[in-house]
């Protein structure tokens, strides 16, 4: 077993606030999301031109999910959208109830963490998921080696 699965899901409860994300973007599907780390390549070589980063964290966030396929920003958060240089892509996610999930391990491995919230939290914790979810990576994440501090936050409220 690896060291993911290993770890029970305990997500702690937390009130996100209004986040603008700018960064780069790519169009993925199952078939393709290997391919994720080259966007985060490509971010890492370009995220400097984004001058009014705010924190030290970086995103990636899935959005615009349509048959088994999504849009990926790799981004940094900035104050608001008139922030974003012109040649990046941004999102606007409104604040949300978040339950907050630990990954442990190589970042490679976070479908596994992704696939234990939605089929084995998810459907017993009373919640539903309300918008959307995205990664955040803390300020000692190394990008080639794929370590570091990695949370998964997903938008939930309660099941009516």
């Amino acid at each position: 077993m690896d060291q993911q699965t290993q770890q029970p899901l305990e997500p702690r409860m937390e009130e996100g606030k209004a986040l603008v994300i700018a960064g780069v973007q790519g169009h993925y599907s199952k078939a393709t999301t290997g391919d994720i780390p080259k966007l985060w390549g490509v971010f890492d070589e370009s995220v400097k031109y984004i001058k009014k980063r705010l924190g030290g964290f970086t995103y990636g966030v899935c959005h615009n999910p349509r048959h088994d396929e999504f849009d990926y920003i790799a981004g940094v958060e900035v104050p608001a959208k008139g922030d974003v240089p012109s040649n990046f892509e941004f999102i606007e996610i409104p604040p949300h109830h978040y339950a907050v999930f630990a990954h442990y391990g190589e970042v490679h491995a976070l479908p596994q963490t992704y696939e234990r919230i939605m089929f084995e939290w998810l459907p017993h914790s009373g919640y539903k998921v309300a918008g959307v979810d995205f990664e955040r990576y803390s300020a000692d994440f190394d990008v080639r080696k794929g370590l570091g501090t990695v949370e998964v936050w997903l938008p939930v409220e309660a099941k009516a």
